[in-house]
């Protein structure tokens, strides 16, 4: 027996009650032709008696055929009763339709017998399971439109034979591999059809594979092979089905009716293209979609600017006073002058306009102002709060460390004297870590307090003044930290004292031994502040000495702006007046010793250099000699000796040089 797993459980139950029905009626026709009424006839049955009922075979009715001989029966037994002889072939009934009968049976995956037993059809195939020329219930069956269950990938598909009308399709033998296949191409709606008979016509294809779906075209070839285009692509799905089908042309078996299908894909230009224009159409609509989506999320456009006119004008100028709407009104009127509305009748509104944008720079600059100042006290009250953590935490750690002293560490636990470790440890790095901090702050600050417009001398000035206040504000802070442990190694001492004199234990060597230990340290922590001291002192000498010598040099930079005055005033005059070149040069332009000394050095490093040098080169060399001699002063020297030295530029575009050379024997003719 095969079982039909495609077909469902309603259509089989449906079949069940037909073929019962089907028995009854076949049952009730036989009982209709008997000779007697064996309801109202109480006579008993004579089997075997001439004068009683006989119980004859009845008909067959297969086809066209005739009736058969009746035959007749006779058993007599010892003690002359009547008795049945139970013989199969001499108990039958007739049917009167045989095919109806099979199919229902065979509907069921039962064997088509009668109702003693016996064949109905000879030529049954109990290999197959199904009778022919009767068609099976399949899934491809037209009209049924029952779709077939997803089959587990691990069942096997059990194929029936598929009868058609001019031909039969034989299943493939299951336990061959499954046909093999190329790989499908995109958009397919065309399969190959290979092994067709000779003998097969298109409408016989037509009429296999239109079960399959809506067939567009056929393209059938000379050498037993065609192509089929469905309508749609799983249509190509259910023709795979038939792959290694045998196919037979009606009942013949000729070899020109005869051949095996081979179903695989096929690649067409006009698949390909249907299938370019669906992903086209669904790269649109994903397009469409996205802009969509992008559009709803954009933000929204501004408002477009109003053109100018008078009155528009004046609303803008109106807008323009409201310190809330100025940021509107400024762009409206940008937008207006880019736009080129400023005309010779206009120009006193724009300028009105500008006036009052103008107006707003003072308010602007008070708000940063203000901005700033509570950014200054954020920082101040910042900077108080860090400081007020940090003295808590020096606090605490001195917890920490008189817990560890021996004198109460002996006490705790050793969970206890682990926890105070620990502790410790961690206030130690939170406490290093706020100290950086507030250091970072304060170099930040020291930072900003510079000023870069000063020069290069007040600079290195001013470095050197902060690193020294830097290098004081340490001290201080580690002088600070010196005098509380001094005073906690004071405590420790007057503890140990009074300790001393309630145990009266004075010869306890550990405690004259910690003592002196104590003492020593004292004196060591005496010594290390004494030295800061010291130094601290020697710091501030020296800080003090700096302010000095830049309030020096800020007197000789005022003289030398004071000389550079009177010095153009001078020429300016002599100019005006038309003195004589004699009168101008009695005014000697070298004032000091120093400046005829570095004018006779640099007359010999220019003499050496013939081609020039220039003023960054000549200061190095001069450097060499003196640190303290300023770029300024040499340039200011040799440009007041117009006739000793005299300045050219050099090269050409990024290589533009300015050059000092010698030039003191040319004047000295001039002079």
């Amino acid at each position: 027996m095969i079982l039909q797993k495609e077909i469902p459980r309603k259509v089989l139950e449906c079949y069940t009650y037909l073929t019962l029905g089907l028995l009854r009626c076949c049952c009730q026709r036989r009982l209709n032709q008997l000779p007697f009424d064996p309801a109202n006839n109480n006579e008993p049955l004579q089997f075997g008696s001439a004068s009683g009922p006989l119980v004859t075979e009845g008909l067959i009715e297969n086809g066209g055929e005739s009736s058969k001989k009746r035959k007749r029966t006779n058993a007599p037994s010892a003690d002359n009763s009547r008795t049945l002889n139970v013989d199969s072939t001499a108990m039958t009934l007739p049917m009167s339709d045989p095919t109806a009968w099979a199919t229902a049976m065979n509907n069921l995956g039962m064997t088509p017998l009668g109702i003693a037993g016996q064949p109905i059809l000879p030529d049954f195939d109990p290999a197959l399971g199904m009778m022919t020329g009767i068609p099976p219930i399949t899934p491809m069956m037209p009209g049924l439109g029952i779709v077939p269950p997803p089959i587990p990938p691990d069942m096997p598909v059990v194929k029936e034979i598929i009868h058609c009308k001019s031909c039969t399709l034989f299943p493939p033998n299951p336990n061959l591999p499954p046909p093999a296949t190329r790989e499908r191409p995109p958009g397919c709606k065309t399969v190959f059809v290979g092994g067709l008979p000779e003998n097969g016509t298109e409408q016989i294809i037509v009429e296999v594979f239109e079960q399959c779906g809506e067939i567009i075209a056929i393209r059938k070839s000379k050498k037993n092979f065609c192509h089929i285009r469905f309508a749609e692509e799983y249509m190509v799905d259910k023709a795979l089905y038939l792959s290694g089908y045998r196919i037979r042309l009606g009942s013949s078996t000729d070899k020109k009716d005869t051949g095996r299908l081979h179903v695989d894909f096929a690649q067409a230009r006009d698949d390909l293209y249907e299938w370019e224009c669906k992903q086209r159409m669904l790269a649109r609509e994903e397009r469409h979609r996205r802009r969509m989506e992008e559009e709803r999320l954009r933000p929204p456009s501004p408002p477009p600017v109003v053109h100018y006119s008078d009155h528009e004008c004046s609303i803008v100028a109106e807008k323009l006073k409201d310190d809330s709407k100025f940021s509107e009104a400024v762009q409206t009127l940008l937008t207006w002058i880019e736009r080129g509305e400023v005309n010779r009748r206009s120009a006193n509104n724009f300028y009105s306009m500008i006036q009052s944008a103008n107006s707003h720079v003072r308010r602007l600059v008070n708000e940063k102002a203000a901005h700033e100042k509570d950014m200054e006290e954020a920082k101040e009250k910042f900077k108080q709060a860090l400081s007020g953590i940090l003295i808590q935490f020096e606090q605490i750690v001195a917890v920490y460390h008189s817990a560890s002293k021996q004198k109460a560490w002996d006490h705790f636990t050793k969970a206890q004297r682990k926890n105070i470790s620990v502790w410790c440890k961690q206030a130690e790095e939170i406490r290093n870590i706020h100290n950086d901090e507030l250091m970072g702050i304060r170099r930040e600050e020291e930072m900003e307090m510079s000023d870069d417009e000063i020069e290069e001398t007040t600079e290195t000035k001013e470095t050197e003044e902060s690193a020294l206040v830097s290098q004081t504000e340490a001290l201080k802070e580690e002088n600070d930290s010196l005098r509380w442990q001094l005073d906690a190694y004071r405590n420790e001492v007057e503890l140990l004292k009074q300790e001393q004199g309630k145990a009266h234990r004075e010869d306890d060597p550990n405690k004259e031994q910690q003592l002196k230990l104590l003492q020593q340290a004292l004196q060591g922590m005496q010594q290390h502040l004494l030295k800061v001291q010291e130094e601290y002192k020697r710091k501030e000498a020296e800080l003090e000495k700096i302010k000095d010598d830049k309030l020096q040099v800020e007197k000789m930079l005022e003289n030398l702006k004071e000389k550079e005055s009177c010095a153009s005033r001078l020429c300016a005059s002599s100019q005006d007046s038309d003195y004589p070149l004699e009168k101008t040069l009695n005014s000697s332009p070298i004032k000091s010793e120093r400046e005829a000394l570095l004018v006779g050095i640099i007359s010999t490093f220019l003499h050496v250099h013939p081609f020039g040098a220039s003023i960054e080169y000549i200061c190095s060399y001069l450097h060499r000699l003196d640190n303290k001699i300023c770029t300024s002063d040499v340039e200011c020297l040799m440009s007041r000796l117009q006739h000793t030295f005299k300045q050219e530029m050099t090269g050409v575009g990024a290589s533009l040089e300015k050059r000092w050379k010698f030039c003191g024997f040319e004047g000295l003719k001039l002079t």
